[in-house]
């Protein structure tokens, strides 16, 4: 009797595999089920094969109704487990169109992601809270798994590079763009704690870095960099003009409402003539509808108020205020290999206890599956990092 009611318990949640399994036009899963059950979902096309334990059926459920919160919810709450998840965020992205909804959130629970998102909003004073929560979590957190320049988004890897050297590649690349000449000023938007504005005045230029982060502006202050000052500035309240602008991997915190302010401020300070180097981060757009429609695990717990460009969407947006896109570069498995090396550096820290004892084991575990999450999902190719040079009439 217990045998035949476990069966029967079980049956909704093989439809739901069934759902998943009909999704996965490459890769597959093997899925070890709460009733003894193996199943083998996919495995039709070439592609990863990750190995998932469902510890309770619950996991299907936060999954079915949460989406990727939920899914995190239930590996946090130990309801499934998995050798390596990375494969399993990859093999949900480059599977992304064909899967369709059967990861997403939905009815009460989507409602109520979109509601707690609106509350984030990045008008200025929402800006300056979506940023402290995440970057003002301390320089001595971020100290123990960056590489030695603190620089916080994707390298550009050449053969043989390890990660500081791949950073140094990005951020030559990125002052290269900006044909800015040894005494020209570059205004930086998003100065991160100032690799890029070491960079810059190494080479003789002047720069005018923007942060909303208190922490970051200190570290920034602490370099004494010459020719350098920072700010705590809104990037719509900013001043003046100058011969160029960077911004890396700034954007994705502005959000959709507010792409036409951003590249409003980029045509108002540059000078004709002037170029802004631009790294960021893109969703592709055949999914971008559903994406901008819902809140994903990202948004929800680690850049609360971000949200990824749809590229053709914000090169529209240049192109009409006059801005040339140029030169666009993608390198989005460089940024999985970037994730992959701050992941080694934060476990080797976490194992020898130089994480900051004031964020604890559950803090930790997040930023670990954060980490796996972004790097499976640049390596299912459906996010891409790129760096572009806008240029101004």
């Amino acid at each position: 009797m217990a045998a035949r009611f476990s069966r029967l318990i079980a049956i909704p949640f093989h439809r739901l595999l069934d759902r998943i399994d009909a999704g996965l036009a490459s890769g597959g899963i093997e899925a070890r089920l709460p009733d003894g059950t193996r199943r083998l979902l996919g495995g039709r096309k070439p592609g990863p094969v990750p190995i998932v334990t469902i510890v309770s059926w619950r996991a299907l459920i936060r999954l079915a109704t949460e989406g990727s919160v939920g899914w995190y919810r239930a590996w946090e709450a130990g309801e499934w487990s998995s050798p390596d998840p990375v494969p399993l965020f990859d093999l949900f992205m480059r599977n992304r169109a064909t899967l369709g909804g059967a990861a997403r959130a939905g009815g009460l629970p989507k409602a109520a992601l979109r509601a707690w998102h609106r509350v984030r909003r990045n008008d200025r004073k929402g800006a300056r809270r979506n940023i402290a929560e995440h970057y003002d979590l301390g320089n001595d957190f971020y100290r123990e798994w960056l590489d030695e320049s603190l620089t916080y988004s994707s390298a550009i890897y050449g053969p043989g590079d390890d990660l500081a050297r791949a950073q140094a590649r990005k951020l030559a690349a990125i002052l290269e763009r900006t044909a800015a000449r040894p005494g020209d000023t570059i205004l930086e938007i998003g100065c991160g704690w100032g690799s890029f504005a070491a960079t810059a005045a190494a080479a003789g230029r002047c720069v005018h870095a923007l942060t909303l982060s208190t922490e970051q502006k200190a570290a920034v202050d602490s370099r004494g960099l010459p020719g350098v000052t920072v700010a705590l500035t809104d990037y719509r309240d900013v001043a003046g003009t100058y011969d160029a602008v960077a911004s890396i991997e700034m954007v994705e915190a502005v959000g959709q409402d507010y792409w036409p302010a951003y590249v409003d401020t980029l045509v108002r300070v540059l000078k004709p003539g002037g170029r802004a180097a631009l790294q960021y981060i893109s969703i592709a757009d055949d999914i971008f509808p559903a994406y901008a429609g819902n809140v994903d695990f990202i948004q929800r717990y680690i850049f609360p108020g971000g949200m990824l460009l749809s590229e053709s969407r914000f090169r529209a947006l240049c192109e009409a205020r006059g801005l040339a896109w140029t030169d666009r570069q993608g390198f989005g498995l460089d940024y999985a290999q970037t994730l992959r090396h701050w992941r080694e550096r934060f476990e080797n820290a976490d194992r020898a206890a130089r994480l900051p004892a004031r964020l604890d084991a559950r803090f930790r575990d997040l930023w670990r599956y954060y980490l796996m999450y972004c790097e499976g999902g640049f390596r299912g190719g459906g996010i891409d990092v790129a760096q572009v040079t806008l240029v101004k009439a």
